[in-house]
């Protein structure tokens, strides 16, 4: 072999498309034949025969949905033969395609010999390992066998409710009269009412709070949880007067704290004194920072002193020392030396060092006013 030989597997693919659509037109034919033949069993009392040539029926009808499937594939590579002439691996659009003709070929290769040599090719494009790995249905990647394929050519028997079921619509399209089988029917019915419960259950089925009909919210408001107070369904449960229809306990008193109980009053305390506060001390370059006596307290006085006599003093606390402060206190005696001021100082007109007359003032104004006016 010499390679692909792309002309030839498009002219394969073509003429295999074309073989598939008229198998299935002649096997659709013969089924229709078959009918005939099935209604005249079953009018001439053989049910039993008539119902061996159903499933031959219906495997004929399988193999004319394999037929349309494969036809679908062979058209699908002839569209896209560019993408397999390109490409060395097969692409994620004809994977199944191509698996499914590598894996049907030598089924139906004495009906569709077409496929004999669509195989062939299709083994030197994409090697003898993928190929037989095709064949054997042993691939996961890029694609599988057509599930759907694999079906409609299985050798299984057709399950007896199907047979029965197209036994029934032959002979109705005929107008023949046909008993079915009570016990296959039966399973059919068994079936679907088991379809049916299960709806219901699930229909049924809630997983939310329960419902209370008696309730017009519509949720059950029963008290659940310890420690809530009783809910008043009297005069607001009827959800007159715009209430939200379910009242709380409006006339119930509210809880009482218990009094607690009464203590002897001390008649005399002994006082507790802070001490006082230090002087803030601030930081001088030039002194230094003087030692300070912490301040002395009292003991503690016993708890039992607290209620003794009442004519027994407290204890005194004792003072804490005053604090030097750091910066030196000036002299009490403010005596500085200045010299007394000069008592010839030369005197205003008109004589001594009281008040101006005011006379003079006026004319003063007046004459000053008067050479301005001259200026201008």
């Amino acid at each position: 072999m010499w390679g692909t030989q792309y002309p030839k597997l498009k002219t394969n693919l073509r003429l295999a498309a074309n073989r598939l659509k008229l198998l299935q037109k002649k096997k659709t034919e013969l089924a229709m034949k078959a009918r005939t033949e099935i209604v005249d069993f079953v009018t001439s009392g053989k049910p039993d025969r008539a119902r061996i040539r159903v499933e031959s029926i219906i495997r004929e009808d399988f193999l004319v949905e394999a037929y349309e499937l494969l036809e679908m594939y062979c058209e699908l590579l002839h569209t896209r033969f560019g993408v397999i002439q390109q490409m060395k691996e097969p692409d994620d659009g004809i994977a199944e395609a191509v698996i499914s003709l590598l894996w049907v070929a030598p089924r139906i290769a004495h009906e569709v010999p077409e496929f004999k040599v669509i195989s062939d090719q299709l083994t030197a494009k994409y090697g003898k390992p993928f190929a037989e790995a095709a064949r054997m249905n042993q691939l996961t990647e890029p694609a599988k066998v057509a599930p759907k394929l694999i079906q409609k050519l299985s050798v299984n028997a057709p399950s007896k409710l199907l047979v029965e079921k197209y036994l029934i619509e032959i002979c109705r399209c005929a107008n023949v009269p046909f008993e079915a089988d009570e016990k296959v029917m039966r399973e059919d019915d068994d079936e679907i009412a088991l379809a049916e419960r299960n709806l219901n259950n699930f229909l049924s089925d809630s997983s939310g709070p329960t419902i209370n009909t008696s309730d017009p919210i519509g949720w059950s408001m029963d008290n659940s949880i310890d420690g809530l107070p009783p809910i008043n369904k009297g005069p607001g449960h009827g959800g007159s007067g715009g209430g939200i229809g379910i009242g709380m306990v409006a006339n119930t008193a509210p809880p009482v704290n218990p009094t607690p109980p009464a203590y002897p009053v001390p008649t005399h305390v002994a006082p507790t004194i802070p001490p006082p506060c230090p002087a803030p001390i601030y930081p001088h370059p030039n002194c230094a920072a003087p030692h300070v006596t912490p301040p002395s307290f009292a003991p503690p006085q016993a708890p039992g002193n607290f209620y003794s006599d009442p004519h027994q003093r407290p204890p005194s606390t004792a003072s804490a020392p005053e604090v030097d402060h750091i910066y030196e206190v000036p002299p009490g005696n403010f005596d500085f030396d200045f010299p007394e001021p000069p008592k010839d100082f030369p005197s205003k007109k008109g004589g001594g060092g009281g008040d101006p007359d005011p006379s003079d003032v006026i004319d003063d104004l007046a004459r000053r006013f008067d050479e301005l006016k001259k200026r201008t």
